[in-house]
């Protein structure tokens, strides 16, 4: 393999950048994982779509009155009545998204999920980030051309990628993706977009569905992936996962082996429900009756990680995130205080914060192009795509290398983007 300089990789990037007025450092080879991660990360997508499969059932079910019926209010809270219809349609049962990544931090004892994105960025920068590494000689996980094709994949002949004013500052990713996958692939201005007889990919959230003119039309038609579904972009699913009444549920759903996957990668996790308990009770694991209690928790005690669930502007990002221990008593009892006011019409999460591991990976310096070692902390980003025939395939990984005394781990200028290798 050629080393790759600084220089290298300004001129192989397109002029128009991937984000609009972002950037990242550059390093000169991906982040390397060991055996074992690689294995882990390629058998993760299945039991990830069979878990969004479970998911989707048991809210189907639970909106029948055949499973208990506070799982669908919860998750209906705050939706318009008409996508609360759309998603129990029978047309709806078993769509999933297609594109499934999970946000994974490397810890010591290997992977934690905090996040499944319902409608996740940085598929094209890691599609020429693949290509580009893997010109240098770089076995990058996927391989050169993995994101591309994997994309394409998911579609039967092309489609029309839709980017939201909101999610703008993605567009000139997706605008290079579709160049890269040739004429059948075109994206277009999701509030300018008219109803056509062709497949689509939904680039924006569902709480922006106001601003997108033609959206019910683009529901009706079907042919839209992520589908029009907002359970699935609630957060709340990983926190339900470990709620002590569902637990049988969950046993009969899952396989055992996705079972025992999904309990060593979901961290422990509650709703941020006010409802009275009994004093004779406690949430589990918190070992307080209220959420009051669970306010007023000293630093040491508070290694926890508040976030709006979804259906919201702040639930992408980390803007709508607050670990406990990095900020004063005060903000920490007024974000619970807020999380429990706005229970149900915006539900808020709660998961046990979990330590990250510290790497060292070389980057180049912005001002002067020299190499040097960033001591940080890792997201891991794997795409998953889930083909027409259901089958589910690893294109890439993308690591986000955030410098040490960042807690938050995302797409910020400090931070290091690479693929896998």
């Amino acid at each position: 393999m050629s080393a790759l300089t600084l220089d290298d990789l300004k001129k192989a990037a397109p002029k128009g950048g991937f984000f609009a007025d972002r950037e990242w450092i550059w390093s000169p080879e991906p982040f390397q994982l060991s055996k074992g991660q690689k294995k882990a990360l390629t058998r993760m997508g299945h039991p990830l779509h069979r878990f969004q499969l479970a998911c989707d059932e048991l809210y189907r079910l639970s909106g029948e009155g055949r499973r208990p019926k506070w799982i669908a209010e919860l998750l209906n809270a705050g939706k318009p009545d008409w996508m609360i219809q759309h998603q129990n349609l029978e047309s709806q049962r078993e769509v999933t998204p297609r594109v499934i990544r999970p946000d994974l931090l490397l810890t010591e004892e290997g992977f934690t999920a905090s996040e499944l994105d319902g409608v996740p960025g940085g598929i094209g920068t890691l599609a020429w980030l693949s290509q580009t590494y893997a010109a240098a000689g770089f076995e990058v996980f996927g391989g050169a051309k993995g994101m591309l094709e994997g994309f394409a994949s998911i579609f039967d002949d092309g489609a029309d990628i839709l980017v939201s004013e909101e999610s703008g500052d993605y567009r000139p990713e997706m605008d290079w993706l579709a160049g890269e996958l040739g004429e059948k692939f075109t994206v277009h201005k999701a509030e300018a977009w008219k109803a056509q007889d062709r497949e689509s990919y939904r680039f924006f959230e569902l709480f922006d569905w106001e601003s997108i003119p033609a959206i019910r039309d683009l529901a009706e038609g079907g042919k839209v992936t992520p589908p029009f579904k907002p359970h699935f972009e609630e957060k709340l699913w990983l926190a339900l996962f470990w709620s002590p009444s569902l637990r049988k549920i969950w046993e009969k759903e899952l396989r055992g082996s996705h079972l025992q996957l999904l309990r060593k990668i979901i961290p422990y996790g509650w709703p941020v429900d006010p409802a009275e308990i009994p004093p004779h009770a406690a949430l589990p694991r918190l070992n307080v009756s209220s959420w009051d209690e669970v306010g007023e928790f000293s630093q040491k005690d508070r290694r926890l990680v508040l976030k709006v669930s979804g259906f919201s502007e702040l639930a992408w990002g980390s803007r709508g995130v607050t670990i406990g221990h990095d900020v004063s008593s005060q903000e920490w009892k007024s974000m619970v205080t807020r999380a429990q006011n706005e229970f149900p019409k915006q539900p808020w999460m709660m998961q046990e914060f979990q330590e990250t591991k510290l790497v060292e990976h070389p980057y180049f310096d912005r001002e002067t192009g020299e190499r040097k070692m960033m001591k940080g902390r890792v997201r891991l980003c794997p795409y998953y795509f889930v083909d027409v025939e259901g089958q589910s395939k690893l294109g890439g990984c993308l690591a986000t290398i955030v410098p040490a005394d960042k807690k938050k781990i995302h797409g910020m200028r400090d931070g290091v983007l690479v693929p896998c290798m």
